[in-house]
């Protein structure tokens, strides 16, 4: 998970809110637009009468991605920004795929650059038969939809499907070399200016020890992306994650950024069976050992490894397709998922662990617990949307139903002992599940008939819910505040008592009957998903397209954000994906400057408002908290849409999310307290 900045820009302020700890990203106003519009013409563009041809605009070579890079990187905030490296390594891990690659080194280099080596075979460098004047090296840095991933001749699997990977680096970068180690001698190719070739690819002379590989060397363009600062955190775990999903790949990170260079590296012999112990090592294992699987046909392959814990969650299934982390599952997951329900209920009845009269175990009873990962490669995936987030080949569903029933079947006969330990545990999630059924039907199907409402809830007037928001506000008296500082058009507001329930170590009936909790379901009306039995969470019915988490800005605060966020991550997890969960900033501390009063949203806030005005002498009023601020203050600081600051809460890597809560949220208290040391000197990132 990741978050950007929303940030709407004051028409005319007269209060100012300074946020310097913030990851500057995508300025945009918060109805998500690229500009601020404006109902008067453009100087020296034809007005919409005088439309012809001359108005027509050819955008070519690397001019569309500089023109729309959002279209191809997704923001131009942090996750934008970093998802240049992705791109690079991408292709690095695409030759290991291939299995000409066994090493990637990333390094974050002190002047700002990042570089991505690989030992695989190097970017060709003679010419290209359709550019004849061209090396294929510089048609693959500035040509879009160029690359060896087209026709199967290049590579017969890979993940990047549409050959804008390396370009649209090289056209969001103020600088970028390449040097390509091939056939003995290395090669020279730079670009600065976002794309414009320096010169021609020139031999620089022999290759070191006969070596080959690729070299790319970049500096990330400070006039796209409003922050250029990578974080090295966010790298790492990806990185991480790509070593495990290419078995015995070895992926190096360092970063020279600091006083003492910090280096990591990653190499799992056991590929995935090894990121299923990593998931789990925050929990408490049923078993020991980690279940593999594997099948291959007609050219595409699949890897299944597998092992439960002694959790509840019933989300953690964790799906890639040619390395890429398809979040919204698809074919290859639903295959899993039927084949593991099949499998373990045809298990039971052949053992007479469950009575005849007994109904079948269902998914969300088997699943509770369970940590797997699912890994397909094949020639041709079908994803659906650029995001490349949901899997479409019907064919790979059939490939892995088939291996994975097989696969557990033989599986639970060779290991009798866990088997009937997962079977155990799925009855007794069955047994709870039946004594939450009242309670979570109840709080569902009231929700979903826009009934029975939470009586704390002030809804807003409009019924729209692109228009509507909806704050979760921290206590009753901020929820006051909160009443009487809204727009009630369009801002409906829930208080919330205290720390709500920690989902991740509670069972569903827990759950369900939490009173704040069933309050939550209610007002966003969209339903829950796991452990129901039927339905589950449905964004169309969302009420809201805005949930807007509005806490104080200390400790407690941060802790009922997280509480909240681990239970949309595991019970309305389509809420993240969709991009409707919000939190705002409210500031620490107000202080005077001449007779206006500005508001900082922490103490590094107030340490760069300070260095910036070594003269200020007027003393600093520590805000108690939202319940200490009267309506107008809340309105003007936090609430006004005009002047707001939002962070929009993503899912990018549901694996990594997965770990993260698991970390913060579970019962390890040394994993937590080293995820807190390791994150806090860069607190922008804690929300996630």
């Amino acid at each position: 998970m990741e978050t950007e900045l929303i940030h709407a820009a004051p028409e005319t302020p007269t209060r100012t809110v300074t946020d310097a700890t913030l990851a500057p990203t995508a300025a945009i106003p918060v109805d998500g637009t690229d500009a601020p519009s404006s109902s008067a013409p453009a100087p020296n563009n034809p007005v919409v009468g005088d439309y012809n041809a001359d108005a027509i605009t050819v955008l070519e070579g690397l001019e569309p991605v500089r023109e729309r890079p959002g279209l191809f990187i997704g923001s131009t905030g942090p996750g934008g920004l970093h998802h240049l490296v992705y791109e690079v390594v991408d292709n690095a891990v695409d030759e290991a795929m291939a299995g000409h690659c066994t090493s990637i080194e990333v390094t974050l280099q002190a002047d700002g650059t990042c570089s991505v080596f690989d030992n695989g075979r190097g970017i060709p460098v003679e010419a290209h038969p359709q550019y004849p004047d061209k090396s294929a090296a510089e048609v693959v840095l500035t040509v879009l939809h160029a690359g060896g991933k087209f026709g199967g001749a290049g590579y017969k699997v890979s993940g990047g499907l549409h050959g804008v990977g390396v370009s649209v680096v090289n056209a969001l970068s103020s600088e970028l070399e390449a040097i390509i180690d091939r056939e003995g001698r290395r090669w020279r190719l730079q670009f600065r200016d976002g794309g414009e070739p320096v010169g021609k690819l020139t031999d620089i002379g022999p290759s070191p020890d006969a070596n080959t590989g690729t070299t790319i060397t970049f500096q990330p363009d400070s006039t796209v992306f409003d922050h250029v600062e990578f974080r090295a955190q966010t790298l790492t775990e990806r990185l991480q994650m790509m070593a495990f999903l290419n078995a015995g790949l070895r992926i190096g990170f360092t970063d020279e950024r600091r006083a003492e260079p910090a280096r990591h590296e990653f190499c799992y012999p056991g590929g995935i069976r090894d990121f299923v112990r990593h998931l789990n090592e925050t929990s408490e294992a049923l078993f020991d050992g980690v279940g593999y699987l594997s099948a291959a046909e007609a050219g595409d392959e699949v890897e299944i490894a597998f092992q439960w814990n002694n959790g509840f969650n019933t989300d953690g299934i964790h799906s890639f397709a040619n390395g890429i982390n398809t979040i919204e599952g698809g074919m290859h997951a639903e295959g899993f998922r039927s084949a593991l329900t099949s499998a373990v209920n045809a298990y039971a009845r052949d053992r007479k662990m469950l009575r005849p009269d007994d109904g079948n175990l269902q998914g969300d009873d088997i699943r509770e617990g369970l940590t797997a990962v699912v890994s397909v490669r094949m020639e041709s995936p079908q994803f659906e949307g650029q995001t490349k987030a949901k899997l479409g080949n019907t064919a790979m569903r059939s490939l892995v139903q088939k291996a994975a029933y097989i696969g557990l079947g033989e599986w639970f006969e060779e290991h009798p002992s866990e088997a009937k330990l997962v079977v155990g545990k799925a009855v007794d999630a069955r047994r709870a599940r039946i004594a939450a059924q009242k309670a979570r039907n109840t709080v569902r199907k009231s929700a979903l008939r826009g009934a029975g409402l939470p009586g704390k809830l002030t809804d807003c007037s409009s019924s729209d819910p692109d228009e509507s928001e909806l704050y979760i506000v921290e206590g009753d008296s901020a929820g006051g505040s909160a009443k009487e500082a809204r727009d009630p058009a369009t801002m409906a507001i829930l208080p919330i008592r205290g720390k709500i329930l920690n989902v991740q170590r509670s069972r569903p009936e827990r759950i369900f009957d939490n009173n704040e909790i069933g309050a939550l379901i209610s007002a966003i009306g969209a339903g829950v998903d796991g452990a129901t039995g039927e339905g589950g969470f449905d964004v169309e019915r969302v009420r809201y397209r805005k949930v807007i988490l509005l806490c104080d800005a200390d400790v407690d605060g941060s802790h009922i954000r997280t509480l909240l966020l681990t239970f949309f991550f595991h019970r309305m997890r389509d809420l993240l994906q969709f991009g409707c969960v919000y939190i705002a900033q409210p500031p620490l501390y107000s202080t005077k400057v001449g007779s206006e009063t500005v508001y900082l949203k922490d103490d590094r806030a107030k340490t760069a408002f300070l260095s910036e005005r070594t003269n200020h002498r007027n003393e600093f009023q520590r805000l108690k908290g939202l319940g200490e601020m009267d309506a107008q203050e809340l309105w003007d600081t936090t609430m006004d849409p005009a002047r707001r600051t939002l962070l929009r809460v993503t899912l990018s890597e549901a694996a990594t999310a997965d770990l993260i809560f698991s970390v913060l949220m579970g019962d390890d208290v040394e994993a937590r307290r080293g995820f807190i040391q390791n994150n806090a000197s860069d607190v922008r990132f804690l929300d996630v």
